[in-house]
């Protein structure tokens, strides 16, 4: 490819041991996280006979078919997702349903409207399809996803969880066709519901977890049988995540995959934590981890804990970094401030061209909210966060100093270079400033914690993956330095091999980087005094 852009190589002396030859990009989409560079090609549905035999492509083209796949009613189609704009790639909130004929291949578009329509489930009957979506067309930070039902050509689309409020995650037809399961998060705890075909919402199970281990986010999943059972990942502070069956009763527990390592600990205590913003009376959803043996006459050291996303949402979910530092003799507080997810578009969309902001205020009303509660340290708090969470940790020490020590984790530091450097830019700058960063550099310096580092006198650790394409490495070290440039005390973490959202995908490296932001905040009994 690179003798396409200039000069044909020069030939190869025999015996020489020249260097790699040019690589050369003319992708939109290259990278993402995760997986590094893309290898060239485009997703395209192959279908095979249940009774073996070679593979047939069906989609064809410069575009991407997404999934999950659903066969239609009488078997001679098959729906998926698409965009197959003409400028598809720098688009990526677009897409809609499309039935691909398995007998002529023809590809027939089933919705037309701005914004993503995905996740296609044809009713038993065949005549009915549900799918996910949102309408786009205002290009906030983010929008709820809706289930919405149509006719099996694409007539009659209509929205079935518009006032539920909430973002659905997946929807799976009951067997006799009249109502629908699903999930979704409400104020931090993972639900599964039945949809009526008229909007009617009703319990099925409660308190799903995920798989991940090291922070409390909400998360889970189920699935479900013929004969209405629902199996789902049930989990709570305490445990991680077991599986589990109901079919409208109590659900009952199946496994105990942590038994035994859990019977040989004591964990922390989680409790809700009653919190109400100072900036507009807003209840935020909150959650205190004490350490074992917690003895509320004593006073203990706090660690705020901030999730990323931003949009996104903790639980009451099992975690290994919040139960770590809680066993070192730490208050552990997380929570859910403006802008998590699980309460609303209008609260998610309150940092909407408007992060960080008024999350700060939340963030401490939490912290002051914990002190109340009369076993906190007031002069050794401290505060941690990842991805959203990390680029809050440096917006909070370059607004006070009343933290003894912090711990940025795969931070956002400069909004420019971010967007410009992120795995998914052709959506950031778009959906979360409106503006290009040279259409409107302040309202990008103005968001940036950078912009505020001068101000920073607190001990503050930079911690990323050095594969991380999410919040590139180059943003923690562009802190560091500044740092460094301003005599702050600091230190640079690096955790090899990994990406943003695998920095804890090895245990050894999660227990490594808890240690390291331990050992961290262990060197800062107060917070430095003023200069």
């Amino acid at each position: 490819e690179g003798a396409k852009l200039g000069a044909p190589p020069s030939p190869k002396p025999e015996g020489a041991q020249w260097a790699d030859p040019l690589r050369v990009e003319d992708r939109v989409n290259w990278r993402a996280d995760g997986e590094g560079e893309l290898k060239p090609g485009y997703s395209q549905i192959f279908t095979i006979s249940a009774d073996g035999g070679a593979p047939r492509q069906r989609t064809f083209g410069r575009f991407d078919a997404q999934g999950p796949l659903a066969f239609t009613g009488d078997g001679q189609g098959l729906l998926f997702a698409s965009d197959r704009a003409k400028d598809w790639e720098r688009d990526p909130g677009e897409a809609e349903i499309y039935r691909l004929s398995l007998a002529d291949g023809t590809l027939t578009a089933l919705t037309h409207r701005v914004g993503p329509d995905y996740a296609p489930a044809v009713s038993p009957s065949g005549k009915q399809i549900a799918y996910l979506g949102y309408d786009n067309a205002r290009h906030r930070g983010y929008e709820n996803q809706l289930v919405y039902l149509m006719d099996a050509d694409g007539q009659n689309a209509r929205a079935l969880t518009a006032g539920l409020d909430r973002s659905v995650d997946n929807a799976a037809w009951s067997g006799d066709g009249k109502s629908l399961i699903i999930s979704y998060v409400d104020k931090g705890v993972t639900k599964v519901a039945r949809l009526s075909l008229d909007g009617k919402i009703t319990p099925v199970a409660e308190g799903l977890t995920g798989g991940g281990l090291d922070r409390p986010y909400s998360g889970g999943d189920y699935s479900l049988a013929r004969d209405g059972t629902v199996a789902f990942t049930k989990g709570d502070p305490a445990h991680p995540a077991e599986l589990a069956v109901t079919k409208g009763g109590a659900a009952r527990v199946l496994t105990d995959l942590n038994a035994d390592l859990l019977a040989a600990k004591t964990l922390g205590k989680v409790e809700a934590l009653a919190v109400t913003s100072s900036y507009d009376k807003k209840p935020i959803g909150a959650w205190m981890v004490t350490p074992p043996g917690f003895d509320p006459a004593k006073k203990y050291p706090l660690i705020l804990e901030i999730h990323g996303g931003p949009f996104s949402a903790y639980g009451p979910s099992f975690s290994t970094d919040d139960q770590l530092y809680a066993a070192a003799g730490y208050i552990v507080v997380y929570s859910n401030p403006r802008g998590s997810t699980s309460y609303g578009e209008a609260f998610a969309n309150e940092i909407d061209r408007n992060y960080p902001s008024h999350d700060y205020d939340d963030l401490m009303s939490v912290v002051d909210a914990a002190i109340a509660k009369g076993s906190v340290d007031d002069k050794r708090l401290y505060v941690t966060g990842g991805s959203g969470g990390g680029a809050l940790t440096a917006w909070i020490v370059g607004k006070t100093g009343r933290f003894a020590a912090a711990a940025t984790q795969k931070p956002v530091i400069n909004w420019a270079s971010e967007v410009l450097t992120v795995d998914g830019y052709t959506g950031m700058a778009r959906d979360w400033f409106g503006k290009m960063p040279w259409e409107d550099p302040q309202a990008y310096w103005a968001r940036s914690p950078l912009s505020l580092v001068g101000n920073v006198v607190t001990p503050t650790l930079v911690v990323v993956g050095d594969h991380d394409l999410r919040t590139p490495p180059s943003e923690a070290e562009q802190y560091y330095q500044a740092l460094q440039l301003r005599g702050v005390p600091t230190a640079l973490v690096k955790v090899p091999g990994a990406s943003h959202g695998g920095i804890a995908a090895r245990p050894s490296q999660a227990a490594g980087k808890a240690a390291a932001i331990l050992a961290w905040f262990e060197r800062y009994k107060a917070p430095p005094a003023a200069k």
